[in-house]
């Protein structure tokens, strides 16, 4: 819940008003995916390899702004590789962000 939690907090912090936010889940044969996607201002492509490190912010002066302490997305990450699971972003400059959670099925009675 609080890699979910996380990823929400990101998406509504940084999709400006009148932008959208939604969360998809789905349910495939072997693994359960969260996907959280935004209408904000998107992630340049540089900066995507470190998003997941600890303390990284994209955008410093906006973080400073917001509270924004750089350790979401790393704790996030963390959590769900944690539970056997992986996460990954696509995002483009100008039309958003998606973060997908991949968790496994518990496969214990």
């Amino acid at each position: 819940i609080i890699s979910l939690s996380n990823l929400l907090d990101n998406a509504i912090k940084y999709t400006p008003a009148g932008g959208t936010v939604s969360v998809i889940l789905e349910e495939g044969a072997e693994e359960i995916s969260f996907r959280v996607s935004d209408t904000g201002a998107g992630i340049p492509t540089r900066e995507l390899p470190r998003i997941f490190e600890r303390f990284y912010r994209v955008d410093k002066a906006r973080s400073h702004e917001s509270g924004s302490t750089g350790l979401g997305l790393s704790i996030a990450k963390h959590v769900v590789e944690k539970h056997g699971g992986r996460i990954e972003v696509k995002s483009f400059l100008g039309k958003g962000s998606t973060f997908t959670i991949h968790l496994p099925k518990n496969t214990q009675p």
